[in-house]
Order: structure tokens, then C-alpha cells, then sequence
């Protein structure tokens, strides 16, 4: 198994990436489903949540009332990284679990978008980094997401920069290019890692099957 962490900029085009990526055959482990999972209604994970933000941060219905928790925490460090410390574990357990489940021989990609960030590189055996210019993804959050400027800019500045997720990157991808030219290289990148799953693979003899 290899096991590959996918992380990248917001806006900077990681969710199509991963697309592609799954399409080409890999396992995908969504860092932001699971942690949407993790704060549904009932759930100790939004308990937490409620207890540390108060009950504006719940819709009328009870479920998370996402806008507004995020125009609390995004505008704030402190309150951001308490929101990550409620989180961020219960989004690692179940990530870990689901890898678990994996064919021994898969390639499983865990698409993190707060990878650079929390340090979280030492945990995967390659780190992929979708890159896009900060205009990309200005536009692409306020013309394709329907997010204001203040609001875009304050969530990419609460972010790694660009140069600190290239830092930690195995691989780069480039995606300020035509979907077309995006699909290339993504197939590039599937075969480099099926390469390093199969010399892996072969370095360290599987466990025998009872």
C-alpha cells in the first residue's frame, strides 16, 4: 500500500485533482467529508463544537450552520485553532480506519487540505501538492464559489502560503493550465505512484495470509 497525502491551496483545484486521481484508480480518503461527517447532528463532534462557539453556530434545523462558524473562526487564529483541535482527531481516527480497509496493495490518496499546516507530511509516504498563482484562486473562489473578496482572501490568508506547501512537496502539480493539460499530468503523476507502490511493495514482503 501507498499511501499518498493530496493537499493544495484552497481554489487551487484539489477536488479535481482527486477526481481524476480516483478515476485513474485510487482510493480517496476526503478530509472535509469526513470532517462534515464527524459534526452531523448527534454526534459528539458537534457537541464539542456547540460548547465551544455557542449555539449561533447551529442552523435552525440543529446541524452546523457552516457560513457562520466560518466567519467566526476564519477571521481569528485562536478560534481557528480551537475549532481544528475539536476536529482534527476525530477526522484523523476515521481516516486511519478507512486506510486500514484498503486493498494491501492500493494506492490511497487522502485528500488534506490543512496538510501543510498541521504538520502532517511525516505521515504519508508522498506528498502531492496542487499549486495554483493566489489570482487563480481569488478568482476562482469569488467567481466559481460565490464567496466575497474579504471573505476569499481572509480564508487563503488563513492558510499555509504557496511557497510552504511546495516545501513539503514530493510531487507538484500545476494547475493554472487547461483541464485537458491538467488530465496529462495527473496520469503522469498515477504512473509515479504506481511505480513507488510496486518498489515498496516489493522492499517489504507482505505479511502471509492466515
Amino acid at each position: 500500500m501507498l499511501s499518498v497525502g493530496l493537499t493544495g491551496g484552497i481554489g487551487a483545484g484539489k477536488s479535481e485533482v482527486s477526481r481524476l486521481l480516483v478515476a485513474c484508480g485510487a482510493v480517496l480518503i476526503d478530509a472535509d467529508r469526513i470532517a462534515r461527517e464527524v459534526v452531523e447532528p448527534g454526534t459528539p463532534g458537534l457537541a464539542a463544537v456547540v460548547e465551544a462557539f455557542g449555539e449561533e453556530v447551529l442552523a435552525e434545523d440543529g446541524s452546523l450552520n457552516r457560513p457562520a462558524l466560518g466567519s467566526v473562526v476564519f477571521a481569528d487564529p485562536e478560534k481557528l485553532a480551537v475549532l481544528n483541535s475539536i476536529v482534527h482527531p476525530l477526522v484523523g481516527a476515521r481516516s486511519r480506519a478507512l486506510e486500514e480497509a484498503a486493498d494491501q496493495d492500493a494506492v490511497v490518496v487522502h485528500d488534506v487540505p490543512l496538510l501543510t499546516e498541521n504538520g502532517l507530511a511525516p505521515l504519508y509516504d508522498v506528498v502531492v501538492v496542487v499549486d495554483a498563482a493566489p489570482d487563480t484562486q481569488l478568482d476562482r473562489l469569488v467567481r466559481l464559489r460565490g464567496m466575497t473578496e474579504q471573505d476569499a482572501r481572509a480564508r487563503m490568508a488563513a492558510q499555509a502560503t504557496r511557497e510552504q506547501r511546495r516545501e513539503i512537496a514530493d510531487i507538484v502539480i500545476d494547475n493554472d493550465v487547461p483541464l485537458q493539460e491538467l488530465e496529462r499530468r495527473v496520469k503522469e503523476v498515477w504512473a509515479d505512484l504506481l511505480r513507488r507502490e510496486r518498489s515498496a511493495g516489493a522492499a517489504a514482503p507482505r505479511t502471509p495470509q492466515e
